[in-house]
């Protein structure tokens, strides 16, 4: 029965998901972000296999926690794009260093926060399986990133790995 709550609610979320991508019409690339964070919950749902309580009390936790995740590595990205140009134009590089760095801190305070927040409402080792999903979610996009086969990023350009179809030329 749990599995089956799981299942539908995972399905309930990437069904709205989808739809709300064809009402709203997005870009190409919000709708990869969107294709993406219904995969993550889905993964996630299935290797938690939370109860009908732990879904109802982890999910708005764990919303919270990506929204703040998301800002910090978009003020971190900011502060990288800043050094870089600082660099290119020889200006103020130890600020703009400090700015990067300080940033880079607030991302991984933002992920000691959120395991002592899923530590509230999961068990341990629930709080376990959820760190090793997050980071088998994240090896699969990087595989979709670099196969030729797998769904990419709009506009990534980066390398894909040799094949037959694709061999390396040196």
């Amino acid at each position: 029965m749990k599995k089956i709550i799981s299942v539908l609610c995972a399905l309930a979320l990437v069904s709205a998901a989808a739809f709300a991508q064809k009402v709203e019409k997005k870009g190409d690339k919000e709708q990869w972000r969107e294709k993406a964070r219904a995969e993550q919950v889905a993964l996630i749902t299935e290797e938690l296999n939370l109860t009908e309580a732990e879904a109802q009390a982890f999910w708005p936790v764990y919303n919270e926690v990506q929204a703040q995740r998301r800002e910090a590595f978009k003020v971190q990205m900011d502060a990288m794009k800043a050094l870089k140009k600082g660099v290119e134009v020889g200006d103020k590089t130890a600020d703009l260093l400090d700015t990067y760095l300080q940033a880079k801190e607030k991302c991984q305070e933002v992920d000691a926060k959120a395991i002592k927040r899923y530590k509230k409402v999961l068990s341990d080792e629930k709080v376990a399986k959820l760190v090793l999903a997050e980071e088998k979610f994240r090896h699969q996009q990087i595989g979709k990133l670099g196969h030729k086969g797998g769904e990419r990023h709009p506009g990534h350009k980066g390398a894909q790995r040799p094949s037959k179809e694709n061999p390396v030329k040196e």
